[in-house]
């Protein structure tokens, strides 16, 4: 499938969110705003609040767009749950009857209610196309817990680990992992509320912050690995599950914390491709591909593997269905190192949301019984 200009798209760019990755939301939306292509695509602008509020944003001409979309006060609009005569379309909380009609959604937001299933089912209820993952694969994805679940069904070498709630002792979720370990919150990203834990006495602690994201938390045992992340991406026409080469994030932190990630612009330092021989590169696009797979998920996703230094083996860390796009991301850097450009990557996401609700649209919705 392919765009022609002559049939340029009006493409939804929904931003911020209620989350704690919201920030991180609004510089993932000015890169897409950049570089998608203006020829195939007319933006909408729309910011969702911390408060939840949908609110409809000024244009942004391209040579003036900031490093972080702001958030300015406009008019109120929603998506109703349920499809509109005539497409798509947004409706104006001031007047019902007015609205704004759109071809496809790109949800550059991170985290929860942004990328755990809750908004894709919006999408799927208004009937509207939309970049990403479906619902199950969002949720599962964006639950550590689950996720590693399915991967251990799958036959997929993942990190030893615990599942705590907050009705049980501290000591009683370790089991033999021992310490050092990681403790996260089931249900974020950005590593928010992520702690590293190197003795039993500031287990506690660790557990408490954990719980202020989320209900469920992971206990993760701590390996001495090297951080190697894939791309992976469905192409429009054929189906086709691509995967970039690996490639490596140096920490210069004692883990990937959200500091390393966002506030420290020599936290990280990515090397591509990431320095490991090709039995390797194969080995972990292989299980890039597999991942990809077990939690059915489509248009695209980062993968995140941990090259285990005293093996010599990968175990998947984990998926993350709707990556950072901001300037520095892995997810659009590793494309770009792979032959796919910013732009073209994000003509191919759009192309496949649309390919995608295209085909979902021709599945019968109702049963008649037959009558004898």
């Amino acid at each position: 499938m392919s765009f022609m200009k002559n049939t340029k798209k009006r493409a939804l760019l929904l931003f911020g969110g209620r989350s704690g990755e919201h920030e991180v939301s609004l510089r993932s939306a000015a890169s897409v705003l950049k570089f998608m292509d203006r020829n195939l695509f007319e933006p909408v602008l729309v910011a969702i609040e911390k408060s939840g509020r949908w609110v409809l944003q000024p244009e942004i001409p391209v040579d003036r767009i900031p490093a972080s979309l702001p958030i300015v006060s406009g008019e109120e609009v929603y998506l109703a749950p349920y499809p509109k005569s005539g497409g798509s379309a947004l409706s104006f909380a001031a007047d019902s009857k007015k609205t704004l009609s759109i071809d496809v959604v790109f949800p550059v937001m991170h985290g929860t209610f942004c990328e755990d299933g809750t908004l894709q089912g919006l999408f799927e209820l208004a009937e509207v196309p939309y970049v990403g993952c479906g619902v199950l694969a969002s949720s599962v994805g964006m639950d550590k817990v689950f996720a590693k679940r399915a991967f251990e069904t799958a036959g997929i070498p993942i990190t030893p680990y615990r599942v705590a709630t907050k009705d049980m002792e501290p000591g009683s979720v370790m089991g033999e992992l021992g310490f050092p370990c990681f403790v996260k919150p089931a249900n974020s990203g950005s590593s928010v509320g992520v702690h590293k834990v190197k003795k039993r006495a500031d287990l506690e602690d660790a557990l408490f912050d954990a719980f202020k994201y989320d209900t469920v938390v992971l206990i993760e045992k701590a390996l001495t690995v090297r951080e190697i992340e894939l791309a992976v991406l469905e192409l429009p026409g054929t189906g086709e599950i691509w995967v970039s080469q690996p490639g490596e994030l140096k920490v210069n932190h004692e883990f990937y914390s959200y500091e390393a990630k966002y506030l420290d612009e020599n936290g990280a330092v990515p090397l591509l491709p990431a320095p490991i021989s090709p039995e390797q590169a194969e080995e972990a696009k292989r299980m890039a591909k597999a991942a990809f797979q077990a939690l059915q998920c489509s248009g695209m996703a980062r993968v995140d593997l941990f090259l285990d230094q005293a093996t010599g083996g990968f175990v998947l860390n984990e998926i993350n269905t709707l990556p950072g796009f901001t300037s520095i991301s892995m997810y659009p850097k590793m494309c770009e190192h792979s032959g796919i450009p910013y732009p073209t990557l994000i003509t191919r996401l759009f192309e496949t949301a649309i390919e995608r609700h295209q085909k979902r649209s021709e599945l019968v919705r109702d049963f008649v019984i037959p009558t004898s």
